[in-house]
């Protein structure tokens, strides 16, 4: 297990495995605290499939990539709470009067028998993917990070996305005020377009344009 502490003179880095600790000058950064594995990922006898999950009784919140089950985070921040609410209703609004709905997690997203998730907040345009839950990929998906999701979101998840063929996949990084946002051309994401709290994020969907002083406010 690989821990990262970042101090604002040092970088202390510790491989419990090997017991060793390295110190390493960097410039100054603020404090962070990163775990290098999915903590979420949770044991299973097997891969677990969409007629299993539907069927369970269980009041756990959880997500399956690729048939393997993924806790969701603990409670959410205040900070990821606000910015979720501003994204929603920024998207709701400018979305009126189109055949676009946006949702917000809780709700089940259906990609194949062994992937469905529950986005932060997505966009969908084809009324026939909208039922009960969602079957079909979201025009956007936005996911906001925290230090419980985001290596499951950057990584995991952003293949799973590119995979299914969402059109926008953008990251929220509430502390650092900037997002990432991936276009799909040609079934795979471009290289991120990284904008800062004080920029507009340009939406290839109906052309919306959102002040991140807005989301970020």
């Amino acid at each position: 297990m690989l821990f990262i502490i970042a101090t604002f003179t040092e970088v202390i880095i510790t491989d419990y495995s090997l017991e060793q600790v390295t110190l390493v000058d960097i410039p100054e950064k603020p404090l962070v605290f990163l775990n290098m594995e999915y903590p979420l990922k949770k044991e299973s006898k097997g891969k677990i499939t969409w007629k299993e999950y539907i069927s369970s009784k269980t009041e756990e919140r959880y997500e399956v990539i690729d048939g393997e089950i993924y806790d969701m985070s603990p409670s959410p921040s205040e900070r990821h709470q606000t910015i979720l609410g501003n994204f929603y209703f920024l998207l709701r609004e400018r979305l009126k009067g189109t055949s676009c709905r946006v949702y917000l997690a809780p709700l089940d997203v259906y990609l194949d028998e062994f992937n469905f998730v529950q986005p932060d907040i997505f966009v969908v345009c084809d009324r026939e993917k909208i039922k009960d839950r969602i079957y079909g990929a979201p025009d956007i998906i936005i996911e906001i990070l925290s230090p419980f999701t985001s290596l499951k979101d950057k990584r995991l998840k952003k293949a799973l996305y590119e995979k299914f063929g969402v059109k926008e996949y953008i990251i929220v990084h509430p502390d650092e005020l900037i997002i990432e946002r991936y276009l799909l051309i040609e079934n795979k994401y471009t290289e991120p377009d990284i904008l800062g709290h004080d920029e507009v994020l340009k939406l290839t969907l109906h052309d919306i344009e959102i002040p991140l002083t807005e989301i970020f406010e």
